[in-house]
């Protein structure tokens, strides 16, 4: 049987990839390497590509319009259900390219929206993709849709007379407004599950999608979360408990994978959703090592974190699947730009030792070892030194007691010097420890 009849039998739209690529632009070898994978991820099979570069988009087609006669024919050729694009087309240029083409078209974000809406799983995800989704279809309801509602017309049941596409303008205004104030709550829930957890130390993996991240977590926690070689396996936030070695229990969460060029719908819309991130003590940054496009994706996920206004967390590079076939040639120049890194398989469990060593050496840049003198009757002060922190000795006289005790930089602002005296201990030694080689 032919792909194309084999992709008929089993529903999936045929579709023809498109990039343009503008002056500026860093590709790779394969221009459309990663819109393949979205758009298998999403259930189309691509049969055909067409790549060009240009100096700016045409303001009609966002392609030439020579390019755009070759695109029509091979699009006949292939029998398309949908032509793909690579680039953010408006509304005007979608319109133009469906009316020329005689098929469906798709931009990036439109494609990125329908994976995500196929895969939300939580009542909290379905939330914000459908909020995204609504936001970029508004001012492109002329093409997308001519009736979220009816109006009835007949004797006793005429409408004002206002025309269809105003009608549902105002829908989706009155649902986007919905949708913001449903978010609004499920956000004040999630900051505030978020702060109950503030006795311990959490850690949140972030990072391109694909790199490895829900694979890295069942290693490290034995969580079971699903963990699929495709884009955005996972978009709802898991948190579990980290047994660090040589350091004790922590909070380890799991995240949406980033995109070049995530949709700022997105990024706004999964705004509860990432706020593990934002509350997080630590990110380790998960990077696949053996990606030809790992410097683009690395550099792709420091933009998405600026934009959510944590770029300034404390964050471990993680180099994952270096047991992969294209992981050495990558290597090496990646730990020479990123000497810090730390090279790890998620898979065979590689690199882990070092891993753990670097995050528990990390982490403990976060805390002070503080000595508190206070009243012996002060059982306010005690027991928060001992839920907060880690209390190494006590010492008793007949009406004070001095605890030496290693508590969160964070905290020690907490304790009010009306009632106690802290001064800094010098920590006990940290084997095999060398705080000045972590980045």
């Amino acid at each position: 049987m032919h792909d194309r009849e084999r992709a008929r039998g089993t529903r999936q739209e045929i579709a023809i990839l498109v990039r343009v690529i503008l002056d500026g632009q860093e590709v790779t070898e394969d221009p459309t390497e990663e819109l393949h994978g979205l758009a298998t991820t999403a259930g189309a099979q691509p049969f055909g590509s067409l790549v060009q570069r240009r100096a700016k988009p045409d303001i009609a087609y966002y392609l030439g319009s020579g390019k755009v006669e070759e695109l029509q024919r091979l699009a006949e050729f292939h029998a398309a259900d949908v032509v793909i694009f690579d680039n953010d087309l408006a509304p005007s240029q979608t319109r133009n390219l469906e009316k020329a083409l005689g098929v469906k078209v798709l931009d990036r974000t439109e494609l990125i929206l329908d994976i995500f809406a196929t895969h939300a799983q939580t009542a909290e995800a379905r939330l914000a993709v459908e909020l995204a989704q609504l936001e970029y279809s508004l001012p492109r309801l002329k093409r997308m849709w001519t009736h979220l509602s009816r109006i009835k017309m007949g004797v006793g049941m005429r409408g004002p007379g206002e025309k269809q596409l105003e009608v549902d303008r105002r829908l989706v205004e009155k649902r986007i407004h919905e949708l913001k104030m449903e978010l609004r709550q499920v956000e004040v829930r999630k900051e505030r599950l978020v702060r109950s957890r503030s006795g311990r130390m959490t850690v949140s993996l972030v990072g391109y999608t694909n790199a490895g991240k829900s694979t890295l977590m069942n290693a490290l926690t034995g969580a079971g979360v699903l963990a699929e070689d495709k884009l955005f396996a996972t978009l709802d936030t898991r948190t579990r408990r980290w047994e660090l070695p040589n350091w004790g229990p922590v909070l380890l969460s799991d995240t949406v994978g980033f995109i070049r060029d995530l949709p700022h719908h997105l990024i706004a819309s999964f705004k509860a959703t990432l706020e593990e991130a934002n509350q997080a003590d630590l990110l380790l940054h998960v990077a696949d090592a053996s990606s030809p496009a790992v410097l683009q994706q690395i550099s792709s996920v420091y933009s998405v974190l600026h934009d959510l206004g944590i770029d300034e967390k404390d964050t471990l590079l993680i180099l994952n699947k270096i047991d992969a076939e294209n992981a050495a040639s990558n290597l090496e120049a990646l730990l020479t730009r990123y000497p810090h890194a730390v090279p790890i398989s998620a898979r065979t469990r590689e690199g882990f030792e070092n891993l753990h060593r670097v995050v528990s050496a990390t982490l403990t840049r976060n805390f002070r070892h503080i000595i508190v003198e206070t009243d012996i009757g002060n059982g306010r002060l005690l027991a928060f030194l001992a839920a907060h922190g880690d209390v190494i000795s006590k010492q008793f006289t007949e009406s004070t007691v001095t605890v030496h005790c290693r508590l969160p930089q964070k905290y020690v602002g907490a304790i009010n010097p009306d009632t106690a005296t802290v001064r800094d201990a010098p920590p006990p030694s940290l084997e095999g420890e060398n705080l000045e080689d972590v980045a």
